[in-house]
């Protein structure tokens, strides 16, 4: 876009040369030629905003940006100026020269140089044309940095989102296989559920969205387990009445685990409802056919 612009100032405005830098402030206030177009020696080298104490030395995009003003110089041969941009301008004969700042509200963009071949050539009309190009230019180059920013946020934001979800799902997974441990439960059983259980959601025709959820609701389905006494947990004979409606309450357990935390609650059907029955018979709710999940129903046969 800068390219283009010098482009067409010097096509369209027939200038010999000009050119555009840009504010650098890291490690410290320069400006650093960006774009450039027409018959003037390309320059590399930054200049330093401040600096110097002699106003003949001080380059005119230098002081354009220090004073938020146009600076026009509209003869050469009688200026004062010894910059070397000056210098080397008087050498290819040109006999004007402006430097137009670039900014917007409070922030400096750079500056626009142009070049003319005729002195007392930036008055008048032609001063109102390229301060209009210069406001123009500083409110397209402040949108696009702005779009940039808030694109680059975008990416940065989604990164730390798929950062933590896996960070997430690592830690579930993690709690799945310390339940395992402690419930002494054949290896892999909770890897097994998962797998099973999101081949059959897909079967069903369930979205990659859902099976999200019903991945980590598998992964989960019995962490209400962690709440019971390893008495009732472990006991390797049949449990006794009483000891079944402690065992019951795990799903109320996970419930209560699962809930505060806002990324699994849609995924907490699976643990709270798939010991519900679709005749009714099952717990902790006794809810029957469609008032439970798909994918609860689908986790209750798996497991």
């Amino acid at each position: 876009l800068l390219q283009e612009i010098c482009r067409i100032t010097v096509e369209i405005g027939d200038y010999p040369s000009s050119w555009i830098g840009y504010v650098d402030h890291q490690p410290r206030r320069m400006l650093r030629p960006v774009a450039q177009f027409g018959f003037l020696k390309q320059r590399e080298e930054s200049i330093p905003l401040s600096g110097t104490t002699d106003p003949n030395r001080e380059e005119p995009p230098v002081k354009s940006l220090r004073t938020r003003q146009p600076v026009i110089i509209s003869d050469l041969r009688h200026s004062t100026c010894k910059s070397p941009w000056c210098v080397e301008a008087i050498e290819r004969g040109y006999l004007a020269m402006i430097a137009l700042p670039l900014f917007y509200n409070n922030e400096e963009f750079g500056s626009l140089m142009i070049y003319a071949p005729n002195a007392s050539l930036f008055e008048g009309d032609e001063f109102i044309l390229l301060s209009q190009l210069a406001t123009d230019l500083s409110y397209g180059i402040h949108t696009l940095r702005t779009r940039m920013e808030r694109d680059r946020a975008i990416r940065q934001i989604e990164r730390t989102s798929a950062d933590l979800e896996l960070a997430y799902d690592a830690t579930l997974e993690g709690w799945a296989h310390a339940l395992e441990m402690r419930e002494r439960e054949t290896a892999g059983h909770s890897r097994r559920v998962v797998e099973m259980t999101l081949s059959l959601a897909r079967i069903c025709g369930i979205t990659e969205a859902e099976l999200v959820h019903i991945r980590r609701g598998a992964l989960l389905h019995d962490i209400g387990k962690m709440g019971l006494p390893d008495s009732i947990l472990l006991k390797p004979s049949s449990l006794s009445a009483e000891e079944w409606v402690v065992m019951r309450q795990h799903p109320m357990y996970a419930y209560r685990l699962l809930n505060s935390i806002p990324y699994l609650r849609a995924a907490m059907d699976i643990p709270y409802s798939h010991h519900e029955s679709w005749d009714g018979s099952g717990y902790p709710g006794g809810l029957k056919g469609e008032e439970v999940s798909v994918a609860a129903h689908m986790l209750a046969v798996v497991d």
